[in-house]
């Protein structure tokens, strides 16, 4: 049983944070297909900046199932606490705080992984925040900032000590960016050191992936990102291998009917015109992940002008993908 704070998660497996990806509608879909928990995406502390139209749209929580992650990014020990009372307000049950995220304009701010050459200003974040909310404080990091200062273990060590609840750590350093291969030993002696709960994440793409890293780490859960991109349904295959549980795969009309509704979910909550340029990234996921060909149709999916059209084409080609195992079965 893995819990955080008051919350029982009902899996193992939980969804991670990424701008441009976790909106509520894919949290939403993501929780309803296994995964034990989805945070927000990354939402900066400076609150003068929440009246934008993406920063209240990463506020809005309306339909998710609890508990309601918000992750936050900053600095600033005072302003990161700030905003964290404003996001329980808002209805956060859980409070997530990014020292994990490598792109240069986070980090060029002195936030996101960039912390992690600073402890002294890690402790003071974590210490501010957790006093300032009566809601379980979770901390996402890397490594360490290089491979020659892979800090985690000490970073860790201070993360339980002030009072953080979970922690997840991608198995990379900020250098590191995405290249290469998570490295998991970092991961293994952090788990060992701390009681509090450890979310393995990086390069888990498979349910026999998450069972290796947790076999050899110790972790409590994995953390996915990039495997979910077309695949949201990889967390409840996920959850069933690692309890060893049969998972009976998806037939394509289900498959069929949950892109289909994830397309809709997207229309209703952008509105038509940015709904259907989100829509284009996922639909392009899912024709990698599910067509043996998929690049005719992605492009003439592309070429949908409007939702109505766009949501069209997509039912026409993935009616005949379902129909055409129907037949060969």
């Amino acid at each position: 049983m893995l819990r955080i704070g008051p919350y029982t998660l009902p899996s193992r497996a939980v969804l991670a944070p990424m701008a441009g990806v976790t909106d509520r509608p894919f949290r939403i879909l993501c929780r309803r297909l296994g995964a034990g928990l989805a945070a927000s995406e990354m939402l900066t502390s400076d609150a003068r900046l929440w009246h934008t139209a993406k920063s209240r749209r990463r506020l809005d929580h309306t339909g998710e199932p609890e508990p309601r992650v918000v992750q936050l990014a900053g600095a600033e020990p005072d302003v990161l606490a700030q905003a964290a009372r404003l996001s329980v307000d808002r209805g956060a049950q859980i409070i997530d705080l990014n020292m994990g995220c490598p792109a240069k304009k986070v980090c060029g701010k002195l936030c996101g992984s960039a912390l992690l050459r600073d402890e002294a200003l890690i402790e003071r974040i974590l210490a501010a925040v957790v006093r300032a909310v009566d809601v379980p404080v979770t901390l996402k990091i890397r490594t360490g900032w290089d491979r020659e200062h892979r800090n985690g273990l000490q970073i860790a060590r201070l993360a339980e000590r002030n009072g953080i609840q979970a922690l997840a750590v991608h198995g990379r350093t900020r250098a590191d960016f995405y290249q290469g291969e998570a490295e998991y030993q970092t991961i293994r002696e952090i788990k060992s050191a701390v009681r509090i709960p450890v979310f393995a994440n990086g390069d888990i793409r498979s349910p026999q992936d998450a069972r290796k890293v947790i076999d050899f780490t110790g972790a409590d859960g994995v953390m996915i990102g990039r495997a979910s991109f077309g695949e949201p349904w990889i967390f409840r295959a996920v959850d069933a291998y690692l309890d060893a549980r049969a998972s009976q795969p998806l037939s394509r009309g289900e498959v069929r009917d949950i892109i289909l509704a994830h397309l809709d979910s997207l229309y209703g909550f952008y509105g038509e015109e940015t709904g259907v340029r989100i829509a284009r990234k996922h639909i392009g996921w899912y024709c990698e992940r599910c067509l043996s060909d998929p690049e005719p149709i992605r492009l003439d999916l592309m070429a949908a002008v409007d939702a109505d059209e766009q949501l069209a084409r997509a039912r026409r080609h993935f009616d005949a993908w379902a129909a055409d195992c129907a037949r060969a079965a």
